[in-house]
């Protein structure tokens, strides 16, 4: 049986009847009740206008945190440029300023108690030590959870939408011939869609984009660390730390404030972010996607705060 399809009322060219928007110039086909729906509208609502060119990856970064679907619809149209691996880079320079405020906390005394100025160049390897830890070790490990996150979202969206079927249909399976930037004209795309459909679908480069989130939210976590955490002594000619220095940093009830922080990004800011992510790849459902992303979501959250105290023997 033939597959049904619809044309599109302004670039006259043929879609799948499930498409919500023209793949080929961008007109919104169908419009769901949740780009309606206040307070809904200005994050989920589909853009129409005209793309021209693709905006700086410093200004889809902020694009966002105020307006989603502007940043989601702009990457779509140049996905080669998505910012998703910025974000991974710049939360792992925070994973490293946050080691330096965990160091804020512990007040370096020489052999004979006399504390040391925080500014002296003994304190240099200390510091730059675990600025470096902190960075490498929040790069693996994010990335790692961002690649797993992405597929448990993308597993969810098959269920939901059929997203990695529409992917291969529209994209290939990331092996699409390549074309010269020239070729690829701002007005192209209603010619036969040169930008959306003749380009690899950069599946995990855009989605990488729905973890800017973390960006605000290991900023919020560096300041508390700052002003929350207790302070603790520690002799910088002794061998070795005294188990009552950790005790005192890993004991404290921020640990429970920042495991909720998370957990709750993870739950409600990600799966939004992933959401829109996902429709604009597939040009599907806005409120199936949603409902699969939440799902995850939450789930994810649980895990990740009711498991972490364990993992880390708090």
């Amino acid at each position: 049986m033939a597959e049904s399809l619809i044309k599109c009322p302004r670039c006259g060219n043929e879609n799948r009847a499930e498409a919500f928007s023209c793949s080929f110039c961008g007109k919104r086909l169908r419009i769901e009740k949740i780009e309606n729906l206040p307070y809904f509208q200005k994050i989920f609502q589909r853009i129409e206008s005209e793309w021209v060119s693709p905006n700086p990856w410093y200004l889809n970064i902020i694009y966002l945190f105020i307006d989603p679907s502007r940043a989601f619809w702009d990457i779509n149209h140049k996905r080669s440029r998505a910012p998703g691996y910025y974000i991974l880079l710049f939360n792992s320079i925070l994973w490293g300023l946050m080691g330096l405020a965990f160091l804020s906390h512990f007040r370096f005394v020489s052999i004979d108690g006399d504390p040391i100025n925080p500014y002296s160049p003994l304190l240099f390897p200390y510091g730059f030590a675990t600025f470096l830890t902190f960075l490498i070790f929040g790069f693996l490990f994010q990335a790692v959870f961002y690649i797993i996150l992405i597929w448990l979202f993308t597993f969810a969206a098959n269920y939901a939408v059929g997203f990695s079927e529409k992917l291969e249909d529209r994209f290939g399976k990331e092996k699409k011939e390549k074309y010269k930037e020239s070729d690829m004209s701002p007005f192209s795309i209603y010619k036969s869609g040169t930008l959306l459909q003749k380009q690899a679908a950069y599946k995990y480069k855009m989605l990488m984009c729905a973890f800017a989130p973390f960006l605000l939210v290991n900023l919020i976590k560096i300041l508390i660390i700052l002003v929350a955490f207790p302070t603790v002594e520690v002799d910088i000619d002794s061998s070795e730390f005294d188990d009552s220095i950790f005790n005192a940093m890993f004991s404290s009830p921020v640990w429970a404030v920042l495991d909720v922080i998370d957990a709750i990004t993870i739950a409600v800011w990600v799966p939004i972010l992933m959401t829109i992510g996902i429709r604009e790849l597939s040009n599907s459902s806005t409120t199936r996607v949603l409902v699969s992303s939440l799902a995850i979501g939450i789930i994810v959250s649980i895990f990740f705060y009711f498991l972490r105290p364990t993992l880390f023997g708090i």
